[in-house]
């Protein structure tokens, strides 16, 4: 099933210049970009897209981050797009992401971890709708 998903090349990536690397990847990984735009959240629109977070003890440090630079937002589009970004990006802990992935390539850190992924396509839907409108979203051929 082709869906969508949702990515954010993370402050740290785009400071270290990684950004046009991470997007190359995303394309040689057969996603279509829908929309991309580069971005600096507010800590307000970070407490707002990370409010499923709150209360957990990261949550600051998380928010302070992501709205500490410049970052890109993007609706990706592939079958089993969430899945698959997953699988693009590896897990959470750049140590311990799979050999070839974005975080095990561009990461520094478990806090600096160089890109966002939703983990379902419900979040996908939400995260989305959050930087983007329908009307927004072109799929390239």
């Amino acid at each position: 099933m082709t869906n969508r998903t949702f990515a954010i090349i993370k402050p740290d990536a785009v400071k270290n210049s990684y950004s046009g690397k991470i997007i190359d990847h995303i394309l040689k990984s057969d996603f279509k970009i829908l929309s991309a735009r580069l971005t600096r959240m507010t800590k307000q629109q970070a407490e707002g897209f990370y409010a499923v977070h709150k209360g957990k003890p990261f949550y600051d440090e998380l928010t302070n981050f992501m709205s500490s630079g410049t970052c890109w937002v993007l609706a990706l589009e592939k079958e089993n797009a969430v899945e698959e970004w997953r699988k693009t990006i590896g897990t959470t802990n750049p140590a311990n992401a799979d050999e070839g992935t974005i975080r095990k390539i561009y990461a520094t850190s478990l806090g600096e971890n160089a890109v966002h992924g939703s983990d379902s396509n419900k979040n996908a839907a939400i995260e989305i709708g959050f930087f983007f409108s329908e009307a927004e979203l072109i799929a390239c051929q």
